[in-house]
């Protein structure tokens, strides 16, 4: 047994960056997964729904109205961000 040869975990700690997946870069200012944007764009639609509720719905316009610009928001968040 030959005791000069290193170790094959050795190499295994060391990662070639050309092996490595390169990060999509989005536009939040943050490091995050699908399920971030996700959590993100539901506290969005949240708070989104209760201002619609407290000062534009008197006025007249629909909550729906509000939901689907929430939804559009979110798929972007969570494609793009």
């Amino acid at each position: 047994m030959d005791h000069e040869t290193p170790l094959t975990s050795l190499h295994l700690d060391e990662a070639d960056p050309r092996d490595l997946p390169l990060e999509k870069l989005g536009f939040l200012p943050i490091e995050t997964n699908w399920f971030d944007r996700l959590f993100i764009s539901v506290v969005i639609w949240v708070a989104m729904s209760l201002f619609w509720f407290r000062f534009i719905e008197p006025l007249g316009p629909s909550i729906w109205i509000s939901n689907a610009i929430a939804l559009g928001l979110a798929v972007w968040i969570v494609r793009k961000g």
